[in-house]
């Protein structure tokens, strides 16, 4: 078997990272006769510090022009759902500030991460940015590579978002984002192909293991009762983990289990495949698809269950073709006697430092999370809201109910732990980063799981020491 080996990607995206925060500090003056960001005055040195890094990019932060033409470029990934929603949320906010144009930029999340990296040292990003909570850690540590919403609080109503979560999304005093709300991952379930396989939906992992022998007898080859993805299967591992030593994931920057641990955690995983229980990584990527809601294994039931997002619900289920049923499923607990549910800031809105319009970004970002017409046309496409304002509207409207809701409450109910900041980090998480490479060597039979579970030890810890 083949030995794992560090990739030349960690150089790659190391130079990324040193490209986008080392012109951090250069452009920050604020012109003022127009009272919009530009470039520094030459021989202007970095200053780390958020407060320094944000006043010249805000001391004088002019009101939202409503008269003259404006072109915002706004960005988000996600599914169809979300996209059609938030398009439909733009297509209102411009109507209600018809001189403020807003051009919308989504996509699915596969790859968009590395594209907003490319952005950020480029200085090309959009006005308005949908982001993921580690971008603060990994891309703004310093609190200058987004706008300090402080200085914009005269806009942006702060006071709708619980402080902890604020403190959260804060680098160096400079909050760098609002937080949308809270996540953590969910078992779904096609009931439809339970059914048809003549068995109930899994309540532990016990059943589930059982039903991919029934699958692979009664219904075929090609029938598997849970599909698991790279990323899905290290955060399976954590569940694994978390439930039967109930230790966190990482202490002090390192790792918390011995090797052995982690290894008995990708036995359990690889049984998951020998069980006929989730089709191997080679399976689903000839399946083609660029995502598993979009692969028709999953819209035709032949994939029956997912550990998903809750925010992720309405996306596979509008996904599915007719006739399948999805349900969502209740946590396995016979691993052991610790909660392993977790939780993180499921994401975030981030004005760029670079705008070149921070007022009016900041007037659309409060139109879709305060303002009753946006959170009512947006409802819950992002999940859970933390927002009260938001919160208020949806419960007024009748909309804070339906699989997203009852997901996220499940998730809070049987809350472990919460996700570390590194966790996420692009050389770990990315389709080129250390937990694909484990996990495809691991199905594709390129190493062996004692071999693994040091290298993810490793490179977990490594990754930590440099960030």
């Amino acid at each position: 078997m083949k030995r794992l080996t560090k990739k030349s990607l960690s150089l790659l995206l190391v130079f990324i990272m040193v490209l986008s925060f080392g012109a951090c500090g250069n452009n920050r003056a604020q012109d003022t006769a127009s009272t919009e960001p530009t470039a520094a005055a030459d021989g202007k040195t970095e200053d780390t510090s958020a407060e320094t890094a944000q006043s010249e990019n805000t001391s004088s932060v002019p009101e939202p022009n409503l008269t003259d033409p404006i072109e915002l470029r706004f960005s988000w990934w996600g599914g169809d759902t979300r996209h059609d929603a938030t398009v439909k949320a733009l297509d209102a906010f411009s109507a209600k500030y018809p001189n403020i144009t807003v051009k919308p930029e989504y996509g699915a999340w596969t790859g968009w991460q590395e594209n907003i990296a490319t952005q950020l040292a480029g200085k090309t990003e959009a006005d308005l940015l949908q982001i993921n909570w580690n971008w603060i850690s990994q891309f703004s540590p310093n609190g200058d590579k987004f706008y300090d919403l402080n200085q914009l609080s005269g806009i942006i109503s702060l006071t709708n978002y619980p402080l902890d979560l604020l403190e959260l999304m804060t680098a160096k005093g400079s909050l760098q984002g609002v937080p949308i709300g809270t996540t953590g991952r969910v078992f779904y379930w096609n009931e439809a192909t339970f059914k048809k396989a003549g068995i109930p939906i899994p309540a532990s992992f016990e059943d589930i293991i059982k039903a991919g022998e029934t699958f692979k007898t009664v219904l075929g080859d090609d029938y598997y009762p849970l599909a698991l993805g790279e990323y899905d299967r290290i955060l399976l591992l954590m569940y694994y983990l978390h439930q039967t030593y109930g230790k966190e994931w990482v202490t002090d920057k390192k790792v918390n289990y011995t090797a052995e641990e982690v290894k008995a955690g990708l036995d359990w995983i690889n049984m998951l495949e020998d069980k006929h229980v989730t089709p191997t990584l080679a399976t689903i990527a000839g399946d083609g698809a660029e995502s598993l809601d979009k692969n028709p294994k999953w819209m035709d039931g032949y994939y029956a269950g997912i550990y998903e997002w809750d925010s992720s619900a309405s996306k596979f289920q509008s996904a599915l073709s007719e006739g399948q049923s999805f349900v969502i499923g209740q946590f396995p607990t016979d691993l052991g006697p610790n909660k392993s549910g977790f939780t993180k800031i499921s994401m975030g809105f981030a004005v760029s430092a670079n705008s070149k319009h921070p007022a009016e970004a900041a007037l659309l970002l409060e139109y879709l999370t305060s303002d009753p017409e946006g959170v009512k046309i947006m409802g819950m496409e992002r999940g859970t809201v933390s927002n009260s304002a938001a919160e208020a509207t949806l419960v007024s409207e009748g909309l804070l109910s339906g699989l997203t809701y009852e997901a996220n409450k499940l998730v809070m109910e049987f809350k472990g732990y919460d996700i570390d900041p590194n966790f996420e980090h692009s050389a770990l998480r990315d389709s080129t980063g250390y937990y694909y490479e484990i996990f495809q060597n691991l199905s594709y039979d390129q190493t062996d799981t004692a071999t693994a579970a040091q290298y993810l030890i490793d490179s977990v810890n490594e990754v930590n020491a440099a960030n």
